[in-house]
C-alpha cells in the first residue's frame, strides 16, 4: 500500500510502554491507510448517507486526541479544532473544502502533545475529570486504542473502495 512504516509494539514492555506502543501502532496504521492519496481521494465519502472519509477520520481523531489527553487528563479547556455546524454537531467530518495538509499537521501535533502528556505522567493511575467523572490515564490509553482500532476498520474499507488497496 505504501512505504509508510509502523513500529510493532514490544512484546515484553511494561504496562505504560505497552499501551503507548499499541496506541502509536494504531496511529501509524491510520497514517498508512491515508498515504499516497490525493486530496480528493482523502475527501471521498464511504457510502451514502455516511459522511465518513479518510480525511474526516484524521480530523476526528485529532479532536479525540485533544479531548482525552489535553482536556480530560490535563484539565485544559480546548474546543474542537473544526468547530460545530449550525445544527450543533461537530464539523470534523465536513471535509468538502478541508485542507488535508492542515488536518495532518494538526493531527500530528495533537499526537505529539498526547505523547508528551503520557510521558510526563507520574503513573497510569493519575486521573482526569469530565462531567463529574474521573478517568485514569490507563483508561484513556485503553480507550484511545479502541477508538483508533474501530476507525482503522473504517479506514481499511475506505481505502479499499478508493483504490483497491488492502492490508493490515
Amino acid at each position: 500500500m505504501s512505504d509508510h512504516q509502523r513500529s510493532e509494539p514490544s512484546r515484553i514492555a511494561d504496562e505504560r510502554s505497552s499501551l503507548a506502543g499499541f496506541l502509536d501502532y494504531q496511529r501509524q496504521t491510520l497514517a498508512m491507510k491515508c498515504s499516497g492519496l490525493t486530496a480528493e481521494q482523502l475527501r471521498q465519502k464511504a457510502v451514502p448517507p455516511s459522511a465518513i472519509s479518510l480525511l474526516g477520520l484524521v480530523r476526528h481523531l485529532a479532536d479525540v486526541e485533544r479531548w482525552w489527553f489535553q482536556n480530560v487528563i490535563n484539565g485544559e479547556q480546548f474546543s474542537s479544532y473544526w468547530g460545530r455546524r449550525p445544527d450543533g454537531q461537530f464539523a470534523d467530518f465536513d471535509v468538502d473544502k478541508a485542507d488535508p495538509g492542515e488536518a495532518f499537521d494538526i493531527w500530528h501535533a495533537a499526537c505529539t502533545r498526547s505523547r508528551g502528556i503520557v510521558d510526563a505522567a507520574e503513573n497510569l493511575d493519575i486521573r482526569g475529570h469530565h462531567s463529574d467523572e474521573d478517568f485514569s490515564l490507563r483508561y484513556v490509553l485503553t480507550h484511545m486504542i479502541e477508538e483508533y482500532a474501530r476507525h482503522n476498520g473504517h479506514a481499511d474499507l475506505l481505502r479499499e473502495r478508493i483504490d483497491g488497496a488492502t492490508g493490515q
